[in-house]
């Protein structure tokens, strides 16, 4: 089995062929290949269906965020899992359980800010503000992901070390509570600022306060941030 992703338009997707039977040798390839371009847009237009009636869908249908939760989404800052790629401003889609596994199988995504200024460090955080759901966020903000003192280097890279203050949590919507938004947001860390935690935030990643966070570190407005909805897998 072959799995073709990218995007059509602004549509991402991935499908999954055969290998001899859509990627056969010789001119039966060939033609295959130039039908299978052919179709494309038309994928894209129609979502999720298949290639042919009497065959199962391989397509995963990606839902960009609109309103209100698209306008978070500034700076190209880019979040990539596995075989998804950059979710940024984007619904997790079912398919091939990608639900189950940002839950419970993948670790911590690439995170990709190719402006990112080689002199300077930056901290990174993933947060929850929907806990326990977007209608009564009582916890809000749950720490998924803290890191300091982030080489601008490696933000061009996406290949993040830093200083971990709080280890990464992969997101784990309760059941029934609807979707979810995991917000990261980038912040340029001021030169000499060595930042902690407090003996009450170490204890608790719920409940976090994170505009006092910011404001006794001086981290300012974010300079990129992105964010993607899911919820629990079963749903």
């Amino acid at each position: 089995m072959i799995w073709v992703m990218g995007k059509v338009g602004s549509h991402p997707f991935c499908w999954a062929g055969e290998s001899l039977g859509i990627w056969g040798q010789g001119s039966m390839g060939l033609l295959a290949a130039v039908l299978l371009a052919a179709l494309l847009p038309g994928i894209a237009a129609r979502g999720a269906q298949a290639l042919w009636p009497d065959e199962p869908s391989h397509i995963c249908s990606f839902h960009s965020l609109s309103g209100k939760d698209s306008e978070f989404c500034r700076g190209n800052l880019e979040v990539i899992y596995p075989e998804l790629g950059d979710v940024g401003c984007t619904y997790i889609p079912t398919c091939h359980q990608s639900r189950w596994r940002i839950s419970r199988e993948w670790g911590s995504p690439r995170v990709l800010y190719p402006q990112a200024k080689k002199s300077k460090k930056y901290v990174v955080m993933l947060v929850d503000p929907d806990a326990p759901s977007r209608a009564n966020p009582r916890s809000r903000f749950w720490r998924h992901w803290l890191l300091t003192d982030v080489p601008g280097a490696e933000l061009r890279t996406g290949e993040l070390r830093g200083r971990v203050l709080t280890e990464y949590a992969r997101p784990t919507p309760p059941p029934r509570s609807g979707y979810h938004r995991y917000q990261l947001r980038l912040y340029e860390q001021p030169e000499g600022e060595h930042i902690i935690l407090g003996p009450e935030e170490r204890i608790s990643v719920g409940s976090w306060s994170l505009e006092n966070f910011v404001e006794r570190f001086r981290l300012g407005s974010p300079v990129a941030s992105t964010q993607f909805l899911t919820k629990h897998h079963e749903d």
